[in-house]
């Protein structure tokens, strides 16, 4: 054995050293108060294995760390999760019930002697089924809640395998405080262009294909599952969290020397809100307007939306959330085109009557550095792949603002 002085952080005012040394090929560790008598060669007092590390941030995505691992419940993780992470619970959604139960009926002694019994067996199934063939230089990050008991329980194990595992401290809620702060910082470095257009000009569509162009888009609307509309639903919605999450990580995915397209969408998608700094940079970006006559649209809506109107009742619900702006006598138009299948007359009425003079409204307050519009003669495949084309080539001059800057392309 050597004794070597080394500095430690004291949490007494007892003076420690620390005695390292191997004995054949076993590594031993352990520390002892100055003035205690050193072991005699040969003689390990403490054999310590590997211990978990500690980490305060993550830094930005993607994250320097073989696999990360959500240790919380099936729910907690289904409402947020550090993307890529893998849910690796140590206790189940029932049996965190089952031990919260009991300990505020009886207790944290009785609570603990119950939760560790499932959290030890839950982490028996996690290393004969995930962990069976991992590599030596396996490098896994370990989270909960806050970095408490839960990924304590788990990282301590996976230590004592061998394995070099890092412990988020703070957990969860380390990382939320992070997202936030990372979507005002992602979202300040980045330039937009707004695509704006009534309901009905295609505008999802051309920014696939911007996309396939390989310009920069930010798909809100696919991040948010829902088409924006009244009549936009694509299915569940992810949790807000989840939401925010998955935006930070498209976020950090762009260029800040490249343009950004996205959609001109309002402060809520469904029932998803943008971060405020978001829809403030959107607000504050050069736009594009589309212009389509009302019959393409009418048609290209038709083709979109026929999933609509196979379930006539279910259109009749969704019509109810918008008829109480609209006048009786337009009512009871949208009822007859409902009874009698016309449904050409009920979205051309929809658009004229509700859409178009709500958008007219909004886009002027909302996004009013328009810099061209672009008229199409229709929604045909060419004309959308030129509209693309077009935009890809357009450039907005740095240093200019306003109605002033130009636009070539």
């Amino acid at each position: 054995f050597k004794r070597r002085a080394a500095n430690w952080r004291l949490t007494s005012p007892i003076r420690c050293c620390r005695i390292s040394g191997s004995v054949g090929s076993q590594q031993v560790k352990t520390i002892l108060p100055t003035g205690m008598n050193c072991p005699q060669q040969g003689t390990a007092i403490v054999t310590s294995a590997n211990t978990p590390q500690q980490v305060s941030h993550l830094g930005e995505y993607p994250y320097d760390y073989d696999e990360v691992l959500d240790v919380r419940s099936p729910c907690e993780f289904e409402e947020d999760h550090i993307p890529g992470a893998v849910n690796l619970p140590v206790l189940t959604d029932a049996e965190r019930v089952e031990v919260g139960t009991l300990y505020r009926q009886q207790g944290g002694f009785a609570a603990k002697k119950v939760g560790a019994a499932l959290v030890s067996a839950n982490i028996s199934r996690h290393l004969q089924q995930h962990f069976a063939s991992k590599p030596r230089e396996y490098r896994p990050l370990v989270y909960c809640w806050r970095g408490g008991d839960r990924s304590a329980s788990l990282a301590t194990v996976l230590a004592r395998i061998g394995w070099s595992v890092t412990v988020l401290t703070g957990g969860y809620r380390t990382y939320r405080t992070s997202v936030l702060a990372q979507l005002e910082v992602a979202t300040q470095r980045l330039t937009f262009r707004v695509l704006a257009g009534s309901t009905g000009t295609a505008k999802t569509r051309v920014l696939e294909l911007l996309a396939a162009n390989n310009v920069q888009v930010l798909d809100l609307e696919q991040l948010a599952n829902h088409y924006g509309s009244i009549l936009g639903s694509k299915g569940p919605q992810p949790p807000q969290r989840w939401f925010e999450s998955l935006l930070l990580q498209r976020l950090g995915q762009y260029d800040p020397n490249r343009p950004v397209w996205v959609e001109s969408e309002s402060a809520r998608i469904g029932n998803r809100y943008l971060p405020r700094v978001l829809t403030e940079r959107m607000r504050q970006s050069d736009v594009v307007q589309i212009r389509v006559p009302l019959t393409h649209r009418v048609t290209y809506l038709l083709q979109n939306y026929s999933h609509l109107l196979a379930d006539t009742e279910s259109l009749r619900r969704l019509l109810a959330v918008i008829s109480h702006q609209r006048s009786v006598r337009t009512r009871q138009a949208w009822e007859t085109y409902l009874e009698s299948s016309d449904w050409p007359s009920l979205v051309a009425s929809l658009l004229t009557e509700h859409y178009d003079p709500a958008y007219q409204h909004s886009s002027a307050k909302l996004f009013p550095n328009v810099r061209t519009t672009v008229d199409l003669s229709d929604l045909s495949a060419r004309s959308l792949a030129d509209c693309a084309d077009r935009l890809s080539a357009m450039v907005f001059p740095e240093g200019t603002t306003g109605c002033d800057r130009p636009v070539q392309g």
